[in-house]
């Protein structure tokens, strides 16, 4: 297994904001984390991510237990995508700058091709590098911060609602984008979102959150074809094919 959670828990206080989450990811699987607001799904990915030290459980990556400081080849292991591109990325750095930096951190060389071919491997054209991010399209910066993330060659990808923020046809674009990088690259991705439909685009198992707890793993062909167990599953299911069919119907009098 690439990630390996047993018993997760992260506690504010007294109030858990996760509480003894445990699943699996393999090598260079897709694994959706779905729930409403606050039901803690960012809270898990955060806490894997590094972020959040503030943890009990165990959590194993490639099999190696990891603690909650992490070291510098973790993170070049194990990078995150964020929900919004352009609060990521420094309004005042170019996109150049933005790439280079985790080449330099990490001391990698061949900086200028690697960049090129960065730029590429998301579909954006050359001239992109030397603008700024206020210059970019949302999905255009989106492209460039998962350009970002994936600069030091890590095997894991932590995917925060990375297309909420996103055109509904833009949204399409990214996932596919995602889908060929992990493809080419053999990625492992977790991916944490509330819209039902992203989840089950990319990812075939999927874990839904509720009040900090996951209540059910499926799968997306499960989840699709109704074969819940969980009350709140098959809610968020009924609530994701009436928001579709209402999409389609606006589609339809438009």
């Amino acid at each position: 297994m690439m990630i390996e959670v047993e018993n997760l828990s992260v506690r504010y206080g007294t109030a858990y904001a996760a509480r003894d989450v445990s699943f699996s990811v393999a090598r260079g699987e897709s694994f959706g984390i779905v729930g409403e607001s606050g039901s803690g799904k960012s809270t898990v990915l955060r806490a894997l991510a590094g972020l959040n030290r503030d943890w009990t459980g165990t959590i194993r990556v490639g099999g190696e237990t990891v603690t909650p400081a992490r070291d510098r080849a973790f993170f070049r292991r194990v990078q995150m995508v964020f929900q919004d591109p352009y609060g990521s990325l420094h309004p005042r750095q170019t996109i150049d700058r933005a790439l280079s930096e985790p080449l330099l951190v990490h001391g990698i060389k061949d900086i200028e091709t690697r960049i090129a071919a960065a730029l590429t491997e998301v579909a954006l054209p050359p001239s992109t590098r030397f603008r700024y991010p206020h210059q970019l399209s949302g999905g255009q910066r989106q492209r460039v911060a998962i350009a970002r993330a994936l600069m030091a060659g890590p095997e894991v990808l932590l995917l925060d609602e990375p297309t909420s923020a996103l055109d509904v046809s833009v949204q399409a674009e990214v996932l596919n984008l995602l889908s060929d990088l992990q493809e080419k690259r053999g990625l492992t991705y977790i991916l944490v979102s509330h819209n039902l439909a992203v989840v089950s685009h990319l990812c075939a198992r999927i874990g839904v959150m509720q009040g900090g707890e996951m209540v059910e793993q499926l799968t997306a062909e499960d989840l699709r074809a109704g074969r819940t167990k969980h009350p709140h599953t098959e809610a968020l299911r009924r609530l994701s094919v009436e928001l579709e069919e209402t999409d389609a119907q606006h589609g339809k009098a438009a």
